[in-house]
């Protein structure tokens, strides 16, 4: 059962609400395409000061003759894997129940490769002030909670914290989410316009240097390590330009290998000039914060388990109708010549369990 009440669960689901004709309207070809197969340029929406594996993955010439076309910025994965849904950009990235949400509203997407995930260097993590009173789930009834976006990573942990931690759906119904801009979060915690800020990556990293902030829980303590969300296109795409797919595919899977291997100082000296490149006026102080993108598999191969375990959980809270989505149609790892073919790991479980985190006690 579902611990939000309708109304939010409405709101909650309101950003992936594509309907059929919105998609069958939606260019499923980008701009620099001269016939079946031929498309070379892909639009997509970056992240302001920060390098995504695609934007890597092109600078470090893994792309070979495709092109990235920036379209503009985005702080959402739902609305950027509605931009690809609709045709207004060729790729987009979200977390995998929100891919999940998107595919059980009808859109013909598909998850071509994991682009980020959760591990001991790259996870999301739910901060209070020092001082804070609130030390468990129960201390978050009738407050705030400050995320990048709603109905996806960030609203879903926290519903899992919640319900892992024994608060029942009336209560927590009680904890509010906002939206706040990932480069506002940390300052808006600290002037006690929210009790807690979700923060990861470099915004994370800076923020705890500064000193003040408590972790209340993260994902990590949550479910371990695991992939967390994907690249998708549309399945027009996909079909018409083949062979863009698999070069776009398999660059960035190379590109998430390579970070991974390469020392760390060295991954940021890159992005650090890649930034400066592009010049969009962007701080690249934040950036010598990075760690990881977290991603479990080698080439970002995307694994069942991944995409089963939030069909689980969505469909145990009544969010969709399993019978509208299958595990199998919504991913393929066959345009990945980077990924391992070895057998992947068993992801995470979601469901709900009496026993709190260690993160809330």
């Amino acid at each position: 059962m579902s611990t939000l009440p309708p109304a939010d669960r409405r709101r909650f689901l309101a950003l992936l609400g594509l309907s059929a004709v919105a998609v069958g309207c939606g260019r499923a070809v980008g701009g620099g395409s001269s016939g079946k197969g031929r498309t070379r340029t892909l639009r997509y929406q970056g992240w302001t000061g920060q390098v995504t594996p695609a934007e890597l993955a092109q600078d470090l010439g893994h792309l070979e003759d495709v092109k990235l076309e920036w379209v503009g910025n985005t702080i959402s994965g739902p609305q950027d894997i509605q931009s690809a849904a609709t045709g207004q950009t060729d790729f987009g990235g979200a977390f995998n129940g929100a891919v999940v949400k998107l595919a059980a509203n009808g859109a013909p997407v598909k998850a071509v490769i994991s682009y980020y995930g959760s591990d001991r260097d790259a996870y999301s993590g739910y901060y209070v002030l020092a001082d804070s009173p609130i030390r468990s789930a129960r201390d978050l009834i009738g407050r705030r909670v400050g995320m990048n976006t709603l109905g996806a990573h960030s609203e879903a942990m926290l519903a899992i914290y919640l319900q892992r931690s024994g608060l029942h759906a009336a209560d927590a119904a009680k904890v509010e989410s906002l939206v706040v801009p990932p480069v506002n979060t940390e300052q808006s915690l600290r002037q006690k316009q929210i009790e807690v800020a979700v923060l990861s990556g470099v915004l994370r990293d800076k923020a705890l240097a500064n000193g003040g902030l408590r972790p209340l829980f993260t994902d990590h303590q949550l479910l371990g390590s695991f992939s967390a969300g994907t690249y998708v296109m549309t399945e027009r795409f996909i079909e018409q330009n083949p062979d863009t797919v698999r070069t776009f595919v398999t660059g960035v899977g190379r590109a998430l290998d390579w970070s991974r291997t390469t020392p760390r100082d060295e991954v940021v000296a890159r992005m650090t000039e890649i930034v400066k490149k592009r010049g969009r006026n962007e701080d690249v102080a934040t950036l010598r914060y990075w760690r990881s993108f977290g991603v479990a598999r080698p080439g970002g191969r995307i694994a069942k388990d991944e995409f089963r375990l939030w069909i689980d959980w969505l469909a145990e809270r009544g969010d969709i109708d399993r019978g509208r989505v299958k595990s199998d149609a919504l991913y393929s790892n066959a345009y990945n010549d980077a990924a391992s073919a070895s057998p992947s790991p068993s992801a995470p479980k979601a469901t709900a369990t009496a026993t709190a985190t260690a993160g809330g006690r």
